[in-house]
């Protein structure tokens, strides 16, 4: 045991993101492994979201669309996003949720491809990326068909008809990360565009979405971008699509002359362009914040800190001897990993519930995963041990067999 705290400790030493912890408003008592459903909140976040109420909205009042720049706050944060996602600012912009978004861009897809009619989406997907996939398949009364296929064999079905590839980079249960710049160039080399899901990827691993040639993506702001719950999502279009956007759903803040309140639509230049309704400013204003957070990091000393983090997880697992009693479904390769590691476990519900009881939140995925994300910016080595520790105690006791622990709540 004094090995491993050891470890903890020298690592924590040497880690050159250790000042940003401090940011962070967490309990004490806590070990948030839970970054990848919602972040924590930032003392930036607090502070962006306290200006825009107490010295924006309270005191300026409907002013604050031009003294303090609502108007433009969705082109704001998707500038700030850039820097993280290896895109341009003009090619991103923050607005409603990752399943509206993504009906934006396929419907676009759909509209701009009719000489094709096939949508390829990824078996195992989040469901509502499929979902909204589905949805939009029924409104082209069958001119559309999606295909449902595995991740591996993606590449394999891309022929002629192919309109769109829909992934995300990183599954939201197993947490493996998939080669997206592999599949992306056998879409383009068929004809077909790549529309990506970067919801567990974005704010914890080094993308550069130029060099991955991706044509849309979508994600959101409350994962491990620390936005609040809620927060909305952002879109990427590659600036080779910009003149040619037709989204399925238009709204009036992305005609190119809002204010003049034309009967006919006419589309904002670019990304604007995918605005809708009103922006949800005190959203936006946390979210602005949040994205403070990150400046002066690297993201690939993001990413690597996430990845030595649950390498120090499965080390302790083993050094404490119980990592022969969770199934770990995670890829160990770095290269095949998000910043989450996934484990089956026959009674992960009950387990995920005596282990928040005890100070350690992660969370569960039906039907018997429990996963640990590992954020790079407020969590230490020491935090990791100690969950180790904590759950080391839970499976010798089995405290989790406890009806109190097993009886599901609404949101698991």
């Amino acid at each position: 045991m004094k090995g491993l705290l050891e470890q903890a400790q020298a690592y924590d030493k040497s880690d050159p993101l250790a000042s940003h912890q401090s940011a962070f408003c967490l309990p004490p008592s806590v070990v948030y492994l839970d970054g990848n459903s919602l972040g924590p909140v930032s003392a930036n976040a607090k502070h962006f979201l306290n200006e825009c109420v107490e010295q924006q909205w309270q005191t300026d009042l409907i002013g604050s669309w031009n003294t303090h720049q609502w108007i433009t706050m969705p082109q704001r944060v998707g500038a700030s996003l850039a820097p993280l996602l290896g895109a341009e600012p003009h090619e991103l912009i923050s607005c409603d949720s990752i399943s509206v978004n993504l009906f934006k861009l396929l419907s676009h897809i759909v509209n701009s491809c009719s000489e094709r009619d096939t949508v390829l989406v990824q078996r195992g997907n989040f469901p509502t990326d499929n979902y909204v996939a589905q949805g939009l398949a029924q409104l082209t009364s069958g001119r559309i068909t999606l295909k449902e296929v595995d991740t591996a064999d993606l590449s394999r079905h891309l022929d002629t008809r192919v309109a769109a590839v829909v992934m995300s980079q990183v599954n939201y249960k197993t947490g493996e990360r998939y080669d997206v710049a592999d599949i992306c160039e056998h879409a383009h080399r068929n004809g077909a565009l790549m529309l990506c899901d970067l919801a567990h990827s974005a704010g914890v691993l080094k993308l550069d979405l130029h060099q991955l040639k991706i044509d849309f993506a979508v994600g959101c702001g409350y994962k491990f971008l620390n936005g609040g719950p809620g927060a909305p999502g952002f879109v990427y279009v590659a600036e080779r699509h910009h003149n040619h956007l037709q989204p399925g759903l238009t709204g009036w803040m992305g005609h190119r002359r809002p204010f003049n309140f034309e009967a006919d639509y006419h589309p904002a230049q670019g990304v604007t362009g995918l605005l809708t309704g009103t922006p949800p400013i005190l959203s936006m204003a946390a979210l602005l914040g949040a994205l403070e957070d990150f400046k002066g990091c690297a993201m690939e000393n993001l990413e690597a800190k996430a990845h030595a983090l649950g390498d120090f997880f499965l080390t302790a697992l083993a050094e404490l001897g119980i990592a022969d009693q969770l199934t770990l479904i995670t890829p160990t390769d770095h290269a095949r990993r998000g910043a989450q590691l996934s484990f089956e476990h026959p009674e992960a519900y009950g387990l995920c519930q005596a282990l928040i009881e005890a100070g350690v939140i992660g969370d569960f995925r039906a039907p018997r995963i429990l996963r640990f994300g590992f954020s790079p910016l407020f969590l230490s080595f020491t935090d990791v041990l100690r969950a180790a520790e904590i759950l080391q105690r839970i499976l010798a006791s089995q405290s989790y067999r406890d009806p109190k622990y097993t009886e599901r709540k609404a949101v698991t």
